[in-house]
């Protein structure tokens, strides 16, 4: 049986406070393992869409991919792992006075730092398994042009699509907490992120995994390449302002408005 939104307001109120309170090592470790689940489900994203465009067109391609990119958040929520984009959720119990914004700092800092580890090793452990040492062909020319497409857009377009993007991955979290099964959690997880990367949002974490791998393609397989596509470009160009973006999306429209609506002036 579902639980309610008051129960899932407090439900995801009481996790916040058990996530401030993590030690710094575990929270790392689990970091590092949440960048890796999204990076698996990138990586899949891409491979499915290799040639798809073409055969169905653009629109059912995306749609393809976006429908086995939840994966990733399957493995975090269920198989458990921090990841800094749901932990915008923390903000909740922050306002309600059960936890400290000080303890949402730490988590934010040391589960962004984490998730930056894990996607990144995933990344070089891909490049090295499927694109260092042959042609990358169609993959890694897929791989590629989705790099430099994510580097090359507008600082500004890249905030709103960060914003729109973790809008969507809370309320997978949050419609996750619904539930009390792992049947109920993969369905409540798929819809959201299924429609988030279909339609083109900017996921902070998952572009940790996406651009590294471009550049790794960029710098040592001799693909054409672009004048943003390097460490510069992917940090200042985009992981910049699709953080700022994911933090409004998550914090703004999801954890603040839930907990005005369904906990302001409550006890637990």
């Amino acid at each position: 049986m579902a639980q309610s939104p008051p129960e899932i307001a407090q439900a995801i109120c009481d996790a916040g406070c058990k996530k401030t309170k993590l030690p710094v090592g575990r929270m790392f470790v689990l970091a590092i393992l949440a960048g890796a689940y999204i990076g698996f489900g990138a990586q899949l994203s891409t491979a499915v869409k290799v040639g798809l465009a073409d055969v169905v067109g653009t629109g059912m391609a995306n749609l393809v991919g976006g429908a086995v990119f939840p994966v990733g958040l399957m493995l975090v929520v269920i198989g458990g792992a921090e990841l800094f984009t749901g932990n915008n959720l923390i903000s909740l119990a922050c306002c309600h006075g059960k936890a400290a914004w000080s303890g949402l700092l730490k988590n934010w800092v040391v589960v962004y730092a984490g998730n930056f580890v894990g996607s990144v090793l995933l990344a070089g452990i891909v490049f090295l398994g499927f694109y260092a040492f042959r042609d990358p062909g169609a993959l890694g020319n897929l791989a590629l042009a989705t790099a430099n497409a994510k580097v090359s857009l507008d600082f500004t377009e890249a905030i709103f699509r960060g914003i729109l993007c973790n809008w969507l991955v809370c309320l997978a979290v949050w419609l996750a907490a619904s539930s009390k099964d792992t049947v109920g959690k993969i369905f409540a997880i798929f819809f959201p992120i299924m429609a988030f990367v279909a339609m083109g949002f900017e996921h902070s974490i998952a572009n940790m995994y996406f651009i590294p791998v471009g550049i790794f393609l960029n710098d040592y397989s001799g693909l054409a390449g672009a004048a943003n596509l390097n460490w510069a470009g992917f940090l200042g160009n985009n992981l910049l302002p699709v953080t700022i973006g994911n933090i409004i999306g998550g914090v703004v429209f999801v954890a603040v408005l839930y907990w005005y609506a369904y906990l302001k002036g409550k006890s637990d």
